[in-house]
């Protein structure tokens, strides 16, 4: 852990600090090129843009332009740290954009604590971008914020953290199934957290076949039942009738455990508990709801993803999220719906069941992957991820009447240096 530490501040201080900076995309040597880049030239294109609005994305980078924006109030598993302590994490996503997408972005941290302030300096920047991701703002306060935000801008709005995890665990729970021999329709599910992720997390999966019925969902004070008065409005909608209280109760006897939670909150006798063929999701960061290897030492016909990457099957929101912003930017779409979600789910799923190139095996230090118990997600380091999600992304964002622009003439892309 010392020397994690000491990597990590040396990586982001050394040789210069941050882990983001600004290039220039035109010439600017000659005092022509200066003339066109500012004064006098640049009035032109402001004119034009004037007239229509439309035209900031052909005469400067809004098109391929994100804002990474936060209040700092839930910080990966940090909690609230404040605006300025969340600037590494936004950084870093914006990282992820560039390198797994070839999508500019500004991480932007706003100090406040209020919603409706929050909300209304996201609107007032919003022109500036072509779409505005949303992270590490606290439940049940980001509902509102996303809600109100995809009502007031006419650019994609996404909160990752409600929606990432939640497309990610749902393609490789798919494939979980598809190997288990189970139906998600039928399935017992129990998700182990009640925050933003969760919420959403199960949303999906009801979207996708689940029987809202089979589910039951478990906070830190117990089951979300019926008698609870202690509900926000966002629980209160998978609020069960039962007379069980326990996350052990809960869990007796399922077929899916998803976890969203916080460390070593499923036993290995709740496992031992679960149905034939048990599949575990345990997300929590850094240290899962219980460990891979305790639950392979408790069943051995167990499916088990976690959020590590020293672990098979990680359920990982890079996965999703560049990919989606790609294509919903490359349509010029209005927003990111559920069609778009869904299809990023079959195109995740579809994508563990081909053959793994050597270059992805290769970067893991491993001779081959397939489809199995062990290989039930994509790998990050995927190229074929680009070529996948953005197709599907932006034929949903078609066929649901989202998209301003027709299918793009360079898709399906090839890798990442075909998007320009």
């Amino acid at each position: 852990m010392a020397d994690l530490k000491q990597e990590s501040l040396e990586y982001h201080s050394q040789p210069r600090p941050g882990k983001l900076s600004v290039e220039l995309t035109k010439s600017a040597a000659t005092a022509k090129d200066l003339s066109l880049a500012y004064s006098p030239g640049v009035a032109v294109p402001v004119l034009e843009i004037a007239k229509n609005n439309d035209l900031a994305y052909k005469y400067t980078g809004k098109g391929n332009l994100v804002a990474v924006i936060t209040n700092g109030t839930a910080i990966l598993g940090l909690g609230n740290k404040g605006a300025l302590a969340s600037k590494p994490v936004m950084e870093g996503k914006s990282l992820l954009f560039k390198r797994f997408a070839g999508i500019d972005s500004f991480d932007i941290e706003v100090d406040t604590l209020n919603t409706a302030s929050l909300i209304e300096t996201v609107r007032n920047i919003s022109v500036t971008f072509g779409g505005i991701n949303l992270e590490d703002i606290k439940s049940p306060e980001c509902f509102e914020v996303e809600e109100k935000l995809i009502e007031m801008c006419d650019i994609p709005v996404f909160h990752d953290d409600q929606h990432g995890t939640a497309i990610v665990t749902a393609a490789g729970l798919l494939n979980a199934l598809e190997i288990a021999n189970k139906k998600l329709s039928s399935v017992k599910i129990v998700c182990c957290g009640a925050g933003a992720a969760a919420i959403n997390g199960v949303k999906l999966l009801i979207s996708l076949g689940a029987e809202k019925s089979n589910i039951m969902m478990v906070d830190s004070k117990g089951i979300v039942h019926k008698e609870r008065k202690d509900l926000n409005e966002q629980k209160s909608a998978f609020a069960v009738e039962t007379n069980l209280r326990t996350l052990e109760d809960a869990v007796k006897d399922s077929d899916v455990f998803i976890g969203l939670s916080g460390a070593d909150l499923l036993s290995a006798d709740a496992l031992k508990s679960m149905a034939k063929d048990p599949i575990v999701f345990a997300c929590a960061n850094p240290n899962p709801e219980i460990s891979p290897d305790l639950a392979h030492a408790t069943r051995s016909d167990v499916i088990i993803a976690t959020g590590r990457s020293d672990y098979p099957n990680q359920v990982n929101n890079v996965l999703a999220f560049p990919f989606i912003f790609r294509g919903a930017l490359d349509v010029r779409a209005s927003r990111i719906n559920e069609e778009m979600k869904i299809a990023v789910v079959h195109a995740l799923s579809a994508l563990a069941k081909l053959p793994v190139p050597k270059d992805v095996c290769e970067a893991y230090g491993i001779d081959s992957l397939e489809f199995g118990r062990d290989y039930i997600l994509p790998k990050p380091v995927d190229k074929r991820l680009i070529t996948a999600i953005p197709d599907a992304v932006a034929k949903a964002a078609i066929e649901s009447g989202v998209a301003r622009l027709p299918y793009p003439k360079n898709y399906p892309l090839k890798d990442i240096n075909s998007i320009f």
